[in-house]
């Protein structure tokens, strides 16, 4: 995954195909851009477990783990040549895989669920597919399938399985057929010639892919059922030529209760912004995949790891949204974790679980209006979570809650004094509420503190 090319291009795609007005600024900083229109789905499964999951494990893994430059666009935009990147196949072994390992640590982290790229737009696939010799069984030292034992794993340790699979394969000869029948081709991007024909058009050449497309598709689903199909690679063709309405059905066929994210062009489950966290979130359910780095694989020059705190920030931001944060990773061509993310991952740990009955299973809080920071409820909605990620100089504030506060305590914590101020029963104002939080009480990387209310939350109306 390379955020500005493809994102680029898929804001053109839906622009053209949705009529949507999509805003964004080149540094990557999100500003709320129109829904694009959404076909009419019928056959949506139980989100339940997505929603209430709230942070995931991404796991970028394939020949480019040799961390030698990034994963398929460093052929595609020319960074080394194609033969180049191919050829570190030769050193792509697993010799010290141990998805154990990784279920393990990821559960650890405080994850629910993990979706690991079982092929990304480079075409090789981590599982002995029958559609192709271009896999980790044929093609590589590694020498068997991959996907099986990452999936037994993660069950084992009660984490759903999510797979990844690129719709386009730069390195099918049949795929380079078509151009984007949309008209979202820019210019420079019809002189690629592992993206679009360099002559004419061959339509039979493009039935050929999806075919191929479809079964490798089969395969993976059937064999391992995963609850999590999380696609990418759909931005050069349009949904007509990718016949997303049929691919839903069909995928629907093979796995009743599979959930699909947003690359399906209207055809998924759930939006799927990437990189940068959205000042507004999208509509219904939804997932921030975001790198524990800069980089999605593991490249051995990037250094720039974000902190725990910075991860937590973000993660209790789509939180209090109504989101997940699905965190990515980058083992190495062995199969290995560095230290470094494994570090970091542990230590997220440590505050997911001191916080996990204010995280899981929990919806989003009230306006900022009322708060000004992230908060979450429960389900029944009578207990407020703020959060906090700096001690407050003379407590917290929450404006226009009608409801008598029963008690405020820290999450994983002791309780906490609180008290109304400004209120005005004549004018059936109730004040402010005011939780003092000392410093002993804080949480170094974000303090969240329970308000249980009488009954569930009752809000001042704005303007009153």
């Amino acid at each position: 995954m390379a955020v500005t090319p493809r994102s680029l291009l898929t804001s053109l795609s839906w622009l053209r195909l949705t009529g949507a007005l999509v805003a964004a600024t080149i540094l990557g900083i999100v500003v709320r851009a129109a829904e694009p229109s959404t076909p009419m789905i019928t056959d949506r499964p139980d989100m339940t477990w997505f929603t209430d999951a709230r942070l995931g494990i991404f796991i970028h893994w394939g020949i480019y783990s040799e961390g030698k430059g990034s994963e398929s666009w460093a052929f595609h935009d020319g960074q080394m040549p194609y033969d180049e990147y191919m050829a570190q196949a030769k050193t792509f072994t697993a010799a010290k895989y141990d998805p154990a390992h990784w279920a393990e640590l990821f559960k650890a982290a405080g994850a629910r669920y993990t979706v690991l790229t079982s092929k990304h737009h480079d075409g090789f696939a981590l599982w002995d597919t029958k559609q192709s010799a271009l896999n980790a069984k044929d093609g590589a030292p590694a020498g068997r399938d991959l996907i099986g034992p990452y999936c037994e794993a993660m069950r084992a340790q009660g984490l759903k399985v999510g797979l990844y699979f690129s719709h386009l394969d730069w390195s099918h000869p049949d795929y380079a057929s078509v151009f984007n029948a949309a008209g979202a081709n820019d210019p420079a991007g019809r002189k690629n010639r592992f993206s679009y024909p360099q002559g004419p058009e061959n339509p039979a050449a493009w039935e050929r892919f999806l075919a191929f497309h479809r079964a490798q598709l089969r395969e993976i689903t059937e064999r391992f059922h995963p609850d999590l199909l999380w696609f990418d690679g759909d931005w050069e063709r349009s949904a007509e030529q990718w016949r997303m309405k049929e691919l839903r059905a069909q995928l629907k066929s093979w796995l009743p209760d599979v959930i699909l994210n947003s690359r399906m062009q209207g055809y998924g489950d759930y939006a799927t912004p990437e990189q940068a966290l959205p000042v507004r979130p999208p509509t219904g359910p939804w997932e921030l995949c975001m790198t524990i780095n800069d980089s999605w694989g593991y490249q051995a020059k990037d250094r720039n790891f974000k902190t725990v705190r910075q991860i937590v920030r973000l993660l209790t931001e789509c939180a209090s949204q109504g989101g997940n944060l699905l965190l990515d990773v980058g083992p190495r061509s062995d199969g290995t974790i560095t230290p470094e993310q494994e570090q970091i991952l542990r230590a997220l740990g440590r505050w997911t679980s001191k916080h996990a009955g204010a995280l899981y299973g929990t919806t989003a809080g009230i306006p900022k209006d009322y708060y000004y920071g992230p908060s979450l409820l429960n389900k029944a909605r009578d207990v407020l979570y703020l959060v906090c990620y700096d001690r407050p100089v003379d407590g917290l504030y929450v404006k226009g809650i009608r409801n008598p506060v029963k008690r405020a305590s820290v999450e994983g914590g002791g309780e906490l004094t609180h008290r109304r101020f400004m209120k005005a029963e004549w004018a059936h104002q109730p004040g402010i509420v005011i939780v003092d939080l000392p410093e002993e009480a804080a949480d170094p990387d974000a303090t969240i503190v329970r308000l249980e209310l009488d009954g569930p939350i009752e809000l001042l109306e704005p303007g009153t």
